[in-house]
């Protein structure tokens, strides 16, 4: 058991310490506020306050774990042997920084509660992220910092006890197109056909014309496939299916579409099977209900996992909203576009809403990279080197390993072969 002692017990500083200690490094800890309590402990012990008590293991906290709301804060980075920090602590502590306050910052996503510029689908802008400024976002900053915090707390404490977690990795296949031409009605089938006959797409029209004779499978039909790798490598596999109407940003086959619905629980006997919710959802709670409603209904067991179309993540709305439509974990934390860790972590961690101070009850999965960041990519052995050095960061850590990948680009011919470099994924994630 760590004993740790502070000046204020906060839901801040509650939040943080369990994130650090108990999920990151499976560390025991309890807190006092009682110096009486701290001296006469005698196990491994620390202080986070402003001033050391007697020669003990001594971080110096900034004060933003004592604080409420948001403020300005100026956050210069420093080095620690070469890893970015934040919040420098001065010479008495045993740390360079204060270690929970960086911490706190980074998984709370302080940063998207300030003022900034949404793009077009009201996201925060990877451009204007600490991470990205200052070239930490391939880093779990926040999980190597917790390591090394260890180490130093080891040969203070040789006999701490931890129970470190174990490495894994989650592969999220985004199912918000599931067939190309497939189950999607002869209006739009129709309208789809003299669409590619206009724009000159013939070939195209000549894989549309297959599928709808039953001579070609539909293109992005590679449910089948995907999960016997996932059996063949032992991997984690779970099945965003977006259940939704029709709308501009949502077009997938009609959630009343029987094959559709079959397909679903077909899926759902072998994979977890999770709601992709709709690009309309996203500020209508009723409408989030009602998706997660009907799969529920279709697949007869809880839908707990959600991800948001476009990865849309306005904070703090989008978690509360998730967590009003009773979903318990999220893999939306991320960046389309840009491979590296938004949250700066790869462990689970819960959301922080920092404007009602509390802990919500949802866990976010911050997922490592996404497909669509390396769509005009060419160069197969690139784009699997940075996977490969992403992938090692984690495993360094005993994190969490997230991908995602659609189906869309599985089934498409792009000038990456997808479905060879999905498979070398999996060959050199699973483990």
């Amino acid at each position: 058991m760590l004993l740790i002692y502070t000046h204020k017990i906060t839901s801040r500083f509650r939040y943080t310490m369990k994130q650090v200690f108990t999920r990151i490094l499976g560390i025991e800890i309890s807190f006092t506020t009682k110096v009486e309590d701290f001296i006469k402990h005698s196990g491994a012990k620390i202080t986070y306050t402003k001033q050391p008590l007697q020669n003990e293991f001594f971080v110096r906290s900034n004060d933003l774990l004592f604080e409420q709301g948001i403020n300005d804060l100026q956050i210069t980075i420093h080095d620690w042997d070469g890893v970015p920090c934040f919040f420098k602590a001065g010479e008495r502590s045993s740390l360079p920084f204060d270690i929970f306050s960086a911490s706190f910052y980074l998984l709370s996503r302080y940063e998207e509660y300030l003022p900034h510029v949404k793009d077009v689908h009201e996201r925060f802008p990877v451009k204007d992220s600490l991470a990205y400024k200052h070239k930490f976002l391939r880093s779990p900053v926040v999980d190597i910092w917790a390591y090394r915090l260890l180490e130093e707390l080891k040969l203070k404490f040789p006999d701490l006890e931890y129970k470190p977690k174990k490495y894994r990795y989650v592969s999220a296949i985004d199912v918000t197109t599931s067939h190309c031409f497939a189950y999607r009605g002869i209006a739009r089938s129709i309208a789809g056909f003299f669409y590619d006959l206009g724009s000159l797409k013939f070939k195209r029209v000549g894989q549309r014309t297959k599928v709808w004779f039953n001579s070609h499978e539909d293109p992005y039909d590679n449910f089948s496939l995907l999960v016997d790798l996932h059996k063949k490598y032992g991997v984690k596999g779970i099945f965003f299916f977006q259940f939704a109407e029709y709308s501009t940003f949502d077009k997938n086959v009609s959630p009343d579409n029987n094959k559709f619905r079959f397909l679903i629980k077909s899926i759902a006997d072998y994979s977890k099977v999770a709601l992709a919710a709709s690009y309309s959802s996203f500020n209508e709670i009723d409408l989030l209900k009602k998706e997660k409603k009907k799969l529920t209904s279709v697949i007869n067991r809880p839908v707990n996992s959600s991800r948001l179309r476009y990865n849309r993540v306005d904070l703090p709305h989008t978690y509360r909203n998730l967590v009003e439509a009773e979903f318990v974990d999220d893999y939306t934390m991320g960046y389309t576009h840009e491979i590296g860790f938004r949250a700066s972590t790869c462990t689970p961690f819960y959301f922080y809403d920092i404007s009602l101070e509390v802990q919500q009850p949802i866990r976010i999965h911050s997922f490592a990279f996404h497909d669509y960041a390396f769509l005009n990519s060419t160069d197969e052995d690139e784009v699997m080197s940075q996977v490969s050095a992403l992938c090692d960061e984690v495993k360094a850590v005993n994190g969490e390993f997230v991908s995602v990948f659609s189906n869309e680009l599985l089934g498409g011919e792009e000038k990456i072969d997808w479905k060879k470099f999905y498979e070398t994924v999996l060959k050199q994630s699973h483990v």
